[in-house]
C-alpha cells in the first residue's frame, strides 16, 4: 500500500520510467495508481489532457479555476467540455469576489501587484481544491517557454505534497494540433484569434510573430508564471 511518505519516491521513479512513454500510458499509470484521488486541471485553453484522461478514467474530475477575470470564450469552453465530454468539471472560485477584492486591495490589483492577484485568485483556491487528491495532471509542455523546458512527465509537487503529472510535456504544438484534429477536441476560440496562451483577460494579449506561446501573458511585467507551476 502506497503511503503519503512514499509519494515523492513514487513520482521520481515514475518520471524516469515513463519519460518516453505515450501520454495515454502516463495517464493510465496515474489512473491505476491513484484512482479517485487523481484529477486533471484545465485552464480551458483546450481540452486535450481532459480528453486523454477521459479515455483511461471515464468521469475523471477536471478542475477549473474561475478567477472572475476570464474571457467569455473561456467560460464557454468550460461549459462545452462539461456538456459533451465524459468528465466531471469542478469549478473552483476564490474566497473573495472581484468586487470584494477591489474593496480590500483597491481596483485593478492585477496591474499593481499581479503576483498577489494570482495568489489570491489562482494559487490559494487550487491548493484548497486539490486537498482531496494525491495526484493532479496538467497540460504543461516543454516547448511553451524556457521556464517550462525541464518539465518532467511525472514529478513531485513539494509545495502541495502531490504527484504532478504532465503527460504531454514532450509534445509540440504540432502534436497538440494533430490530436485536436484527429479527435475533434474542444479548444478555446481565442486560439484562432491570435492568442497562443489564454489566461485572465486583463493580463493576456495576442502574441506576435516569432514570440513564444506564453509571451502574451503578463506582457511587459517581468512575469511569466502565475504561481501554479513555480
Amino acid at each position: 500500500m502506497t503511503t503519503t511518505a512514499d509519494l515523492p519516491y513514487l513520482a521520481e521513479e515514475a518520471g524516469r520510467r515513463l519519460e518516453d512513454a505515450p501520454a495515454l500510458d502516463i495517464l493510465r499509470w496515474a489512473a491505476d495508481t491513484f484512482g479517485p484521488r487523481f484529477c486533471v486541471t484545465s485552464s480551458m485553453e483546450d481540452a486535450v489532457v481532459a480528453h486523454l484522461a477521459s479515455r483511461v478514467l471515464p468521469g475523471v474530475p477536471v478542475v477549473f479555476l474561475d478567477t472572475g477575470y476570464h474571457f467569455p470564450e473561456t467560460i464557454g469552453t468550460r461549459d462545452a467540455v462539461a456538456a459533451v465530454m465524459d468528465v466531471e468539471v469542478i469549478t473552483l472560485t476564490p474566497r473573495q469576489s472581484v468586487a470584494e477584492q477591489d474593496a480590500r486591495y483597491g481596483p485593478r490589483l492585477h496591474d499593481r501587484d499581479p503576483d498577489l492577484c494570482c495568489a489570491l485568485r489562482k494559487v490559494r483556491p487550487l491548493e484548497a481544491g486539490l486537498a482531496g487528491y494525491d495526484a493532479w495532471a496538467t497540460g504543461l509542455r516543454r516547448d511553451e517557454s524556457p521556464t517550462r523546458a525541464g518539465t518532467p512527465v511525472v514529478g513531485w509537487d513539494a509545495r502541495r505534497g502531490k504527484v504532478k503529472v504532465s503527460p504531454i510535456a514532450r509534445w509540440t504544438q504540432d502534436d497538440v494540433d494533430a490530436y485536436v484534429a484527429e479527435h475533434g477536441v474542444l479548444t478555446n476560440p481565442l486560439l484562432m484569434d491570435g492568442y497562443a496562451s489564454v489566461g485572465c483577460a486583463p493580463c493576456t494579449r495576442r502574441v506576435q510573430a516569432g514570440e513564444d506561446a506564453r509571451a502574451g501573458r503578463w506582457a511587459g511585467r517581468g512575469k511569466t508564471e502565475c504561481g501554479l507551476h513555480g
